[in-house]
């Protein structure tokens, strides 16, 4: 039975189109199983790396590509991310079964992975409006709790990660990456970004702790069962590196900010009602599951995650200008800057 494509999966987008003929050839060569007549949708979502629906007579797949253009500089690493998730396998990571990774861009244009298609639930609002029971949206950030300790537990000599980053300096040098990314797709001055790069470079915390970190940890780059609060996969790990397990934590828990469009946020919310945890009880759990005590500069870690998202929001806006972002939405990405930089000025209190 020919497999059924997913309702978030529709025609590829003209600036993203890829040769079929020389993708179904290289499948045929390297991925074990293939049986032929390929398909090719493209995901409504992927801010980041174009990412597609693919399927042959019997079996999914999910192929993710370095977007077309010029990119910035260290951006769009397909080969990380392929390694990453092969490497976590093993783990109490959930991760999709990978492929295969091809560098050669004369294949589709550019540098890209085939992966296992994970069917299950991914919840695009972080309020969950679509679950029922208090209890559901309890477990469910349970386990977004529970699988960000197992990425920050992991080993990584058993794994083979341990030069998958510098093991120091994570938080300076990230930091600079992001004012660097930021500048380098700036389109116009915000005041509140300028203050926020120099409160971060002046106030940096001392405390060096490494581990691997997925660096877009979010609810909605995970795949639940498709009725159990159960986690069958972790995706997007583009930015994942080794780095300050807390800067994960904190991005996790900028939720706990903000109200954004679609994605929701956790502001001002009914928590006994809803059953979703209070960010000190997120914060004390994930504690218990790492065996962290006490967490210092944590206003510190939220800031800077803010930062970087809108650093990201800010390059998916640039790219949106030049015609190549991978969503039709991406322009709405510029009214974000400002709006997350105020955020974090006020958690600074530099507001």
């Amino acid at each position: 039975m020919a497999p059924v494509a997913p309702k978030n999966a529709g025609p590829t987008r003209e600036a993203h189109r890829i040769d079929e003929q020389s993708l179904d050839a290289w499948m045929k060569e390297h991925v074990e199983g293939y049986t032929g007549a390929l398909q090719v949708l493209q995901f409504k979502g992927g801010q980041s790396n174009p990412t597609y629906w693919l399927s042959d007579r019997e079996r999914s797949y999910v192929l993710r590509k370095k977007p077309p253009g010029q990119l910035l500089q260290s951006a769009h690493q397909i080969d990380r991310e392929y390694r990453v998730m092969r490497a976590l396998g093993p783990t109490d990571v959930p991760c999709a079964t990978m492929y295969g990774l091809c560098e050669d861009d004369s294949v589709i244009g550019t540098p890209f992975f085939v992966m296992d298609y994970v069917q299950g639930r991914i919840f695009w609002n972080v309020q969950l409006p679509e679950v029922e029971a208090a209890s559901e949206r309890s477990a469910i950030y349970e386990e977004l709790v529970r699988v960000l300790a197992a990425i920050h537990t992991v080993d990584l000599d058993a794994t083979g990660l341990t030069d998958f980053g510098r093991p120091d300096g994570y938080v300076a040098r990230q930091v600079h990456r992001w004012t660097k990314q930021y500048r380098a797709s700036q389109t116009e001055e915000v005041e509140r970004m300028d203050m926020l790069i120099d409160w971060l470079v002046e106030n940096m915390p001392k405390d060096d702790a490494t581990a691997l970190v997925h660096g877009d940890y979010r609810l909605d780059n995970m795949i639940f069962h498709p009725t159990e609060p159960r986690a069958l996969a972790v995706i997007d790990w583009e930015l994942s590196t080794l780095g300050h397990p807390l800067s994960d934590l904190a991005y996790t828990c900028m939720l706990y900010d903000v109200a954004l469009p679609k994605v929701g946020g956790l502001l001002g919310i009914d928590f006994e009602q809803t059953g979703i945890p209070r960010q000190d009880e997120f914060v004390a759990r994930y504690c218990e599951l790492t065996g962290r005590g006490r967490i210092s500069d944590f206003s510190y870690y939220k800031a800077f995650s803010l930062f970087r998202l809108a650093a990201i929001a800010q390059g998916v806006y640039k790219r949106s200008l030049q015609g190549n972002a991978s969503s039709e939405t991406a322009s709405t990405f510029g009214a974000a800057v400002p709006h997350l930089s105020a955020i974090a000025c006020k958690l600074a209190g530099i507001d």
